[in-house]
């Protein structure tokens, strides 16, 4: 299992306090204060981890893009729509669900309310990468939460995608939507838990 390389700051500098406090000896205050130092840092050793998978093959499919529980599948006159919450507890590296090429990656500013309110797939900060094939469009959107700080995106527009690439990393517990042309057939529900790149969100229709 490797560390995605924005993890670590997080690990290193807390790491590095810890062990200096434990060096200078400064009482049981600053030992406290060590153990929570090192702590935080193996917790986002964990946070951090891209572990290996074996990425679902096959024609036609859509991967889920993310870990987590599936919130709200919904479809309108135009698309299809699946909502994934992330714990802290969950992977927070994105993937590609499909095969395609980026044609934008659109930073929105906004709020950063709980990943799970109602409203924050639309008020909240949020990174939109946008993957087309010959199936249609799909926009995965990254959208932080109260913990979630910053979205990062590791692709631009022009890069060719394999389905399973990882596309990007989410620091903190987050939410990512997959939006989806009409045209496919959902294999997920509301309550679902799903592992990004393993996970059948939908098939295309034919």
């Amino acid at each position: 299992m490797s560390i995605v390389k924005e993890g670590y700051p997080f690990i290193l500098i807390p790491l590095a306090l810890g062990l200096l406090l434990i060096l200078l000896g400064w009482g049981r205050f600053s030992l406290i204060v060590a153990i929570i130092c090192i702590l935080a840092s193996l917790f986002c050793v964990y946070f951090f981890r891209d572990p290996a998978i074996s990425v679902t093959q096959g024609e036609g499919l859509i991967l889920s893009p993310c870990n987590g529980a599936v919130l709200e599948v919904s479809e309108n006159e135009t698309e299809k729509v699946i909502r994934v919450f992330l714990s802290v507890l969950d992977v927070h590296l994105q993937r590609a669900p499909v095969s395609g090429k980026v044609t934008k990656v659109e930073y929105k500013p906004g709020k950063f309310l709980k990943a799970m309110e109602p409203q924050a797939h639309i008020v909240n900060e949020q990174n939109h990468i946008i993957i087309e094939n010959e199936n249609g469009t799909y926009i995965v959107k990254q959208i932080a939460g109260i913990l979630a700080r910053r979205c990062v995106s590791w692709v631009k527009p022009g890069d060719e995608l394999k389905t399973g690439d990882k596309i990007g990393v989410i620091k903190f517990s987050s939410q990512v939507d997959l939006h989806m042309p009409k045209n496919v057939d959902i294999k997920v529900k509301k309550g679902d838990k799903v592992i990004s790149g393993v996970t059948v969100f939908a098939t295309v229709i034919k």
